[in-house]
């Protein structure tokens, strides 16, 4: 089969792989899409994200969805032909996260594309076949594929608690920021603002249902929109957005951190915090969502199309990342077609 692998700094290059054989509980997928996420970027950029450091060629790509080929000899579930969405993280199963369904701080979780693990920029990828969900027939292999990214926009919905009637505000208008405000629609919380610094991805906002679209460059946002709401997603990933966030809660309000900043640290006011008695929580990933988001698409309360901004072949992957990182002016989520 062919795979891309990052060889360095800004380097892919494509070229022939054994096809793997799946183990026993494992799927041999044939993969059909694969979102472009901002850490496949990070790694491309950096050759690391933290201590998780690319020292041997690497193969990206961790939103994938495809076919099954075939199946080992303990896959009762699956069967050749299926259509399938990736649960692209494999946790433990035995420690005391796994064991009270937090299995997304599992410390020995297998995650695809976090080195040294492979990712799904291939043709074909073996996976257990637990994490591989079915899909219905009408649902596309792009929309199969972003039920990753929307499983983080779900799994912050429920840490930040939100309800109907909630005033909820998502800072950044990425492609996290907008399955936030996806997924607080389709829970029926429709007073959502969404702040942001480019026209393209405001315009986004606007056109999958954000109530009020704000420009951080013509709006002093920190005061006039202070205190404003029940509810305040940060999925931007700036130290100066983090510190806002805390501004924006009303009081007994809630702070969701979303989005990994370049900094470890932002200067928040703790004072303001207690004061205000606001709840301050943070999401890794993302835990039991498939199922639900799988409903959510197939269901039409969520359309996961209008996120997908170009497609690419694998044999243009290295384009695709360039396209990618370079272009948020004119895009939200670049699929790889192996």
């Amino acid at each position: 089969m062919k795979a891309a692998y990052l060889e360095g700094t800004a380097n892919i290059r494509v070229r022939e792989s054994a096809v793997p054989a799946p183990a026993a509980h494992e799927a041999l997928v044939r993969i059909r899409s694969v979102g472009i996420c901002a850490s496949d970027i990070h790694y491309y950029e950096h050759g690391r994200i933290g201590h998780f450091v690319v020292e041997q060629p690497l193969i990206l790509g961790h939103e994938p969805s495809g076919e099954i080929v075939a199946v080992g000899a303990e896959v009762a579930h699956l069967a050749p032909g299926d259509r399938v969405s990736i649960e692209p993280g494999v946790p433990c199963h035995g420690c005391e996260h796994c064991q009270a369904g937090r299995y997304n701080l599992c410390p020995d979780v297998v995650f695809m594309a976090t080195p040294p693990v492979h990712g799904a920029f291939a043709e074909y990828v073996a996976h257990p076949a637990s994490r591989c969900f079915k899909i219905p027939d009408g649902m596309s292999y792009d929309a199969a594929a972003l039920i990753e990214p929307l499983s983080v926009g779900l799994y912050a919905v429920e840490r930040g608690q939100a309800v109907l009637g909630d005033r909820a505000v998502v800072l950044g208008a990425g492609p996290i920021g907008l399955v936030t405000l996806l997924s607080l629609k389709s829970q029926g919380i429709d007073a959502v603002t969404v702040v942001d610094v480019v026209d393209f991805r405001l315009e986004k906002a606007r056109e999958l249902g954000a109530e009020r679209t704000v420009d951080a460059r013509e709006v002093d946002v920190a005061s006039e929109l202070a205190d404003s709401f029940d509810v305040v997603f940060e999925t931007a990933g700036a130290p100066a957005t983090v510190v806002q966030s805390i501004g924006l809660a009303a009081r007994g309000g809630r702070v969701v951190l979303v989005g990994l900043s370049p900094d470890d640290t932002a200067p928040i006011d703790t004072n303001h915090i207690i004061d205000k008695g606001l709840d301050v929580v943070g999401v890794f990933r993302y835990a039991h969502t498939w199922p639900k988001a799988i409903e959510l698409v197939a269901s039409g309360r969520v359309d996961l199309e209008p996120l997908v901004s170009a497609h690419y072949p694998l044999e243009d992957v290295q384009d695709a990342m360039d396209f990618a990182r370079s272009r948020k002016d004119a895009c939200i989520k670049v699929m790889v077609e192996p």
